[in-house]
């Protein structure tokens, strides 16, 4: 059975593999999460490219976005044979992109196709169908749209829902903006909780640190964090010690090294190094030598060629600002 108490969140064009990779050598425990990747693209795209990924990164989730209940079940099908640990709908991307689909946030104005959906999956795999979704949309009134929505779904079978708390605006705000201007209400999604004690609630949404997550975890089943997981990703050091009582707060530098391997093993097959490092960038932010990391990673890991001797170079400029 998967541990929900910590989750890194699904971020399109953020969350590939190499940033999975880099995010289990912070933590073995946290649960990783892909890119939402629609089902069509599942089902007929280069899946190697598009679903792949490393043994390390378990227990991993593959997020799915689609709307139609047969071609969602052949999707999970799909992705149980490929080993994911869990398949999960998004039911709360507000791109125009998925709306244009008919999929992401759009659904939660329909609670029963998605009922229709995850009933479809879970009759066609054994390993957990799981829901991400908002309070709401647009004009909708957030409690008695969330409610109704979670108990059409519960009801077909899904009994873990991860909830960002906060409406999502189709009309007239931006993706950016969605992230940032619906307020947040988190003691909607507690009255939730404390409505259906037998679901498994994760919350998600403006989460900046790992203390913050301790405060969650007394009243959710779990906390997701996005950009601060990936815009500060030394916090992820802190999970194993601090939320699972194992092992020690691993440094920055420590995961640097544990996924030094990964990195000479992907140029070696021709992967250039931005790709790998564009995802460190943040790693000793709030430390000296911060700055010149960003920047040493910045200029010269996009160049033809680059190799770890780029790393070492950033390493070594943290290293001098830690001993003025």
């Amino acid at each position: 059975m998967l541990d929900y108490r910590f989750s890194v969140a699904p971020m399109m064009d953020w969350t590939d593999r190499h940033c999975r990779v880099f995010h289990r050598c912070l933590s073995k425990r946290a649960l990783l999460w892909t890119e939402m990747v629609t089902a069509d693209a599942v089902i007929h795209g280069d899946r190697q490219r598009l679903i792949g990924y490393d043994d390390v990164e378990h227990p991993l989730v593959l997020q799915l976005g689609g709307s139609e209940p047969v071609k969602l079940a052949e999707a999970a099908r799909i992705a149980e044979g490929f080993g994911y640990d869990e398949v999960n709908l998004n039911c709360g991307c507000p791109s125009e992109r998925v709306q244009s689909g008919a999929f992401g946030a759009c659904l939660m104005a329909e609670p029963d196709l998605v009922a229709d959906c995850v009933a479809a999956m879970k009759a066609a795999v054994s390993i957990p169908v799981t829901v991400k979704c908002r309070i709401a949309i647009d004009d909708l009134p957030e409690r008695e749209t969330l409610f109704t929505f979670i108990e059409k779904v519960s009801a077909a079978g899904c009994n873990v829902f991860t909830v960002h708390a906060r409406k999502a605006w189709l009309k007239g705000l931006s993706p950016k903006e969605n992230r940032d201007i619906p307020p947040l209400d988190y003691e909607l999604v507690a009255e939730l909780k404390a409505a259906r004690p037998d679901l498994t609630l994760i919350l998600n949404g403006g989460i900046p640190d790992i203390a913050a997550c301790t405060e969650h975890l007394k009243r959710f089943d779990g906390v997701m964090l996005g950009r601060a997981a990936y815009q500060t990703p030394a916090i992820l050091g802190e999970v194993d010690a601090v939320l699972f009582g194992e092992g020690e707060v691993l440094s920055p530098f420590e995961a640097v090294e544990a996924y030094r391997p990964y990195m000479a093993a992907r140029l070696a097959e021709g992967t250039g190094l931005h790709a790998m490092t564009r995802h460190m960038l943040g790693l000793f932010n709030g430390r000296p030598g911060a700055r010149l990391w960003r920047r040493t990673l910045s200029e010269r890991a996009p160049r033809a060629g680059a190799g770890l001797d780029v790393l070492g170079a950033a390493l070594d400029a943290v290293r001098d600002c830690s001993l003025v």
